[in-house]
């Protein structure tokens, strides 16, 4: 994936080889392309983002998170839910609905096959 000279400006912290993102789960990666969609789609700015997830980290920080770097996608989702929040684009009763759906729709999903949703939250 190209990232705009913007974006690595504003997000040095980004984990990163010479080949772009790295990413340790299948989740990382989808939170982070949800992002990049998301400031595709004028949801935020990269300066939004950068200051938003700068804030993000240091709460976490504040509130005992060691940053070894394990938790920066954690962040990363914090981020893109109180954005998604704060524009208007999801309200927070419907991002915990959509969560507590993918929870009960994983714990019922046998090992080794995909998860699905039932009745697609999203979709209302």
């Amino acid at each position: 994936m190209s990232l705009s000279p913007d974006m690595l400006e504003l997000i040095p912290a980004l984990p990163c080889d010479i080949e772009g993102p790295v990413f340790r789960e299948p989740w990382e990666a989808q939170a982070f392309a949800l992002a990049v969609d998301a400031h595709a789609k004028g949801l935020f700015t990269w300066t939004e983002w950068a200051t938003a997830l700068s804030a993000q980290i240091k709460a976490a920080q504040l509130a005992g998170d060691p940053d070894t770097g394990e938790t920066y996608y954690s962040h990363w989702l914090a981020t893109l839910e109180g954005l998604t929040v704060s524009k208007g684009a999801a309200s927070l009763e419907h991002l915990k609905q959509v969560q507590s759906a993918w929870d009960r729709a994983a714990r019922a999903t046998p090992h080794g096959q995909p998860v699905l949703l039932d009745n697609d939250p999203l979709a209302s």
